[in-house]
């Protein structure tokens, strides 16, 4: 299935989005199988041919079309792509990034993964100790790796960024940056086409492109399958509750689809403080819209950071006579001391469980507790970037609507 202008899709992991990659890449190469399947069936349907037949010829054809055929390889048989384009990352001591890309990728379709928010060590080429990243850091390694990647000639360039960083900063209300804006204006001038994200904090950030298109996904079916593991969706007692004016569009969307009353917490901050830790935040009021006493109470968020604002919430529902809460978030950053703060509001019986997505990577300090649930969401970016490499519509991965709605069903 040659795609008109480019020789194949190509994934080009950054360090700290290579956990994220392997599972992209074990969902594209099960697509791609599929595809391949789909592809010999219909074939064969069509021309009368038998299976062993068609594969032939579409081996024949590829082998034709390419600089450098596999003549060595079975022609009846399926033949498995590499999409992983091999790379080499270099951590300087005083701080500078180096990519190599070890392998021709010239023309090829290039998805660049980078998860910002990683946090744990990272190992490096002629690097003994691991590194602990920042986030600018892992930005800077972006930069270079998306630089490495056109100067190697690829056709086109695509970033996939689980976490949009500095999405908070997408507003200004004195002399401050709109640092959101700046940092999407700095990949479309270095030629990137396309970014892919999953729940951008605000819509507004992509309207300051010019020419860089923007896919921003949503985890909404994979995390409502997790709560369909922990609660009944059509019981007449769950009720959907905003923890913020901010979050309303999205718990709208839930309450809609789920048929469920909504409600909302109504907050007041002080901007003039920086939120250090779930106890040292910058809330000053709260207040609840609606009623949730003696319901299961389901709220939703993008962004978990030092967990401060969801436990304020927690306990102002659990105060209000909510009976169970199941908290979700697109985006577990679990900032400062959260995983442990959030632990405890666990143990003091203020959630039942969390759910979150693995756009952000953790290891097992958080996915071996009790109360957290992992949604994957790594099919979904692999199908996104398999229907952009084809030309496909994605309108049917971005509205979700439907597969939850059969969800529903089998509920």
């Amino acid at each position: 299935m040659p795609n008109r202008g480019f020789s194949r899709i190509g994934v080009l992991p950054c360090p700290g989005g290579m956990a994220f990659s392997q599972k992209i890449l074990s969902h594209l190469s099960s697509i791609a199988r599929e595809k391949f399947q789909e592809k010999v069936q219909s074939i064969g349907k069509g021309f009368g041919l038998q299976e062993k037949d068609v594969i032939r010829q579409i081996n024949l054809a590829e082998a034709l079309f390419s600089y450098t055929p596999e003549a060595d390889r079975p022609t009846d048989e399926y033949r498995e792509p590499n999409f992983l384009i091999p790379a080499s990352y270099t951590h300087f001591p005083n701080g500078e990034f180096k990519t190599e890309v070890l392998s021709s990728i010239r023309d090829a379709d290039v998805y660049v993964i980078q998860d910002v928010s990683n946090r744990y060590p990272l190992q490096f080429q002629k690097t003994a100790e691991p590194s602990v990243l920042s986030v600018n850091d892992h930005i800077f390694c972006l930069l270079v790796t998306v630089d490495a990647a056109l100067q190697a000639g690829a056709k086109r360039v695509t970033v996939v960024l689980p976490t949009y960083p500095y999405s908070r900063q997408h507003k200004k209300k004195g002399r401050e940056s709109l640092s959101a804006a700046r940092f999407g204006q700095i990949l479309e001038h270095y030629g990137v086409s396309r970014l892919i994200t999953l729940d951008i904090h605000s819509k507004e950030i992509e309207n300051t492109f010019n020419h860089l298109r923007v896919e921003n996904l949503h985890g909404a079916y994979q995390i409502l399958k997790c709560l369909s593991q922990v609660t009944d969706l059509k019981d007449p007692d769950l009720v959907v509750v905003s923890p913020d004016t901010g979050a309303i569009d999205r718990n709208k969307f839930y309450a809609s689809i789920l048929g469920k009353p909504l409600g909302m917490l109504y907050k007041e901050r002080d901007y003039s403080r920086v939120a250090q830790n779930a106890e040292k935040g910058n809330i000053t009021n709260m207040k609840l819209l609606g009623s949730v006493k003696g319901k299961t109470v389901f709220l939703s968020d993008d962004m978990l950071g030092t967990g401060g604002t969801l436990i304020k919430a927690m306990r102002l529902l659990k105060d209000m006579g909510a009976q169970r809460l199941v908290c979700a978030v697109s985006l577990p950053l679990f900032t400062a001391e959260a995983v442990e703060i959030v632990d405890k509001a666990y143990k003091d019986g203020l959630f039942h469980r969390l759910i979150g997505t693995n756009a952000v990577y953790h290891d097992e300090t958080l996915l071996s507790r009790e109360w957290y649930m992992s949604a994957d969401v790594t099919n979904l970016f692999a199908r996104i970037i398999y229907r952009l490499h084809y030309d496909k519509s994605l309108g049917s991965l971005l509205d979700d609507r439907n597969v939850i709605k059969d969800l529903l069903r089998k509920a």
